[in-house]
């Protein structure tokens, strides 16, 4: 079985888990702030509009979303995002 069906596997939490940390080891800061770039956008697709709209005017809670990104809908919506980076730093 191939590293990209293996990652397909993972669930939405363990794949933002495993590209943030690889991003972190690498010291990837663009993937990092392409990552809470994208938390807004997907939040609003996640469902949680009110969040989104706040996250675009403070970086704070942008943080606080970064920390977050793992977890629930919001990590489904990201899921992309982290098997594509985790596929392309294999």
């Amino acid at each position: 079985m191939s590293e990209d069906q293996d990652l397909e596997k993972l669930s939405s939490k363990e794949l933002h888990d495993r590209a943030v940390k690889a991003a972190v080891r690498r010291g990837d800061v663009k993937f990092l702030w392409e990552l809470l770039k994208s938390i807004p956008a997907a939040q609003a697709e996640a469902g949680d509009l009110g969040e989104s709209a706040a996250d675009i005017k403070y970086v704070l809670p942008m943080i606080d979303d970064y920390m977050h990104a793992g977890d629930g809908k919001l990590a489904e919506v990201l899921r992309p995002t982290y098997l594509d980076y985790l596929n392309k730093h294999k």
